[in-house]
């Protein structure tokens, strides 16, 4: 019998109408109720850990989440987390650095329609959590329509239908199908090693998006308030350098200390900035850090776990340009 914790942060799946919209109401303890289906299989227990929309998702929350997750790894098998599904990759990503070798499963879902719905999603992300957090393996991972990603692969891509989330430039790790049996598409080992809780944050992370026009004195705003930028930058990673010339204001915030990582705004296959002149020109910079194939929702929270960890530059991109949980494929 294995023995799960659900940890309830608020979300869709949680919420009820109000005179202002939809807004968390119900609590874990209710959510935890439907798992009594389960029960042949696992027994579980609740907590209510934030009650808020995930629109009002903060970095401090992450690292309070990977807390409580560590304080109680010892009492329980696996762990379910509730979220709204707005940041809810951003959340999956974050605990996946902070919780290192984790060798239980923590399984983070939510829903599209809340859970006290007659036609929901809630019940069925619900099931298959706590199915998957019963399996034999570690680490972070987002369940959301049958799917299984990895928790630094997930990306929101529909706002209204079931299927909100796919796993971006990496498979699926695995399915439920609608008879709750789960299908492995990728072999997960187990660490067998300690968990290491590492929280240590920066949150002074900003992520740009280019677009034709961007303003080159928009950086001389932002680096007295961040010490990391985010690029989302044209196709397989351009930074524009006629007429509007971006790179001598990235140079100035590199020589500030401030991490820049360039990425693409394409979701699919990621940068290259060998490719292209515009890639090539900002990439001779040797403290520029590429983002390979990564999603932007693993992008940021890495690179404040990654500022959290050093403030020299060369550590930084060794941090974010090593692999880790899933996050990158070359």
């Amino acid at each position: 019998m294995h023995r799960l914790l659900l940890i309830a942060t608020g979300g869709t799946i949680a919420s009820v109408q109000s005179h202002h919209g939809l807004t968390p109401g119900i609590g874990a303890l209710e959510l935890e109720t439907y798992l009594g289906q389960l029960s042949h299989q696992c027994s579980t227990d609740s907590m209510n850990l934030f009650h808020i929309d995930s629109t009002n998702m903060q970095p401090e929350y992450w690292v309070k989440i990977a807390e409580t997750v560590a304080a109680q790894y010892d009492r329980y098998d696996g762990f379910i987390i509730t979220h709204g599904t707005d940041t809810l990759a951003y959340t999956a990503a974050a605990l996946s650095y902070m919780l290192a070798d984790i060798d239980k499963p923590v399984i983070v879902t939510g829903s599209q329609v809340p859970f006290t719905y007659q036609k929901s999603d809630a019940q069925r992300n619900l099931l298959d959590a706590a199915r998957m957090a019963c399996e034999p393996m570690g680490g972070v991972y987002v369940v959301f329509d049958g799917h299984v990603i990895a928790g630094t692969r997930a990306v929101k891509i529909r706002t209204k239908s079931f299927d909100a989330f796919e796993s971006i430039n990496y498979p699926d790790i695995a399915t439920v199908d609608n008879s709750g049996d789960i299908h492995y598409h990728i072999p997960i080992p187990q660490s067998h090693r300690p968990l290491s809780l590492d929280t240590s944050l920066c949150p002074d992370v900003f992520l740009l998006k280019l677009h034709p026009g961007t303003k080159p004195e928009l950086f001389s705003a932002l680096m007295p308030l961040y010490k990391g930028i985010v690029i989302e930058s044209f196709g397989n990673g351009g930074i524009p350098f006629l007429e509007r010339n971006l790179l001598p204001p990235i140079e100035a915030c590199v020589k500030a200390g401030i991490a820049v990582v360039v990425t693409t705004q394409c979701l699919q296959e990621g940068e290259d900035l060998s490719l292209y002149e515009v890639g090539r020109r900002v990439a001779e910079n040797d403290r520029v850090i590429l983002s390979k194939d990564m999603n932007t929702e693993a992008i940021v929270p890495k690179l404040m776990w990654a500022l959290g960890q050093t403030s020299d530059l060369f550590e930084v991109k060794h941090i974010m340009e090593t692999a880790m949980a899933h996050d990158a494929s070359f």
